[in-house]
């Protein structure tokens, strides 16, 4: 199989994390028109989400297509769909440059509304952390929220990152302060509480570059 990442599945005792189909792309297209945070904060970076809910919906589904473009083994942008009891809540990324040199990965995620404070975000991150450590042998993963997201900050720090430093951004024409984490294998092994188990993994290995092998 030429793409064997469809068949890529990452699953917590009560998630699945996969590959979005047509319809998974979808659904997730309408969770974001539906909203993904308070209209009065701006979380992200790049504000995506300052459009009309049909632009959200656009904007999901062109950025899951240019990142299955633009796919290398040498930069790659894993955006997995978060699944829970059949329904798509929201979407996990895992990214890697120069994976096979630099073992560093970053995440990102983002889950709609009506399924926020439930601990699904934790559980998700948890799982894509056991992709990247377990199953791709990575020795950091990075992840950043702006200062007064204490939410993702706490998410870090339960799952056992160490800060790392910040960064400044424009948003909404203001400076906002980004602070970035930094999360190693020793304190990853630590802080694992969430059991995960990874199916379908050995043949996407050659996609995610490093001459990495199944265990």
């Amino acid at each position: 199989m030429r793409w064997p990442l469809m068949d890529l599945r990452v699953r917590t005792p009560r998630l699945e994390l996969r590959l979005p189909s047509a319809h998974d792309l979808e659904a997730l297209a309408d969770l974001a028109a539906d909203g993904v945070h308070d209209p009065d904060v701006q979380p992200f970076a790049v504000a995506w989400t300052d459009v009309s809910p049909h632009e959200r919906a656009l904007a999901t589904l062109r950025y899951h297509w240019r990142c299955w473009g633009a796919w290398q083994p040498d930069d790659w942008t894993l955006n997995l769909v978060t699944v829970l009891d059949g329904t798509v809540v929201g979407t996990q990324g895992v990214s890697g440059r120069r994976f096979g040199v630099l073992r560093e990965v970053v995440t990102g995620s983002w889950l709609g509304l009506a399924h926020q404070r439930r601990g699904i975000g934790t559980e998700m991150r948890a799982a894509v952390l056991h992709l990247a450590f377990e199953g791709l042998d990575a020795r950091y993963a990075l992840s950043g929220a702006h200062e007064d997201n204490a939410a993702s900050l706490a998410v870090s720090r339960k799952l056992g990152y160490a800060d790392d430093g910040i960064e400044l951004h424009e948003v909404r024409g203001k400076p906002v302060v980004t602070r970035r984490v930094r999360l190693d294998r020793p304190s990853w092994q630590a802080h694992r509480t969430v059991p995960v188990e990874i199916d379908g993994l050995a043949p996407c290995l050659p996609h995610f570059g490093g001459n990495l092998t199944a265990a």
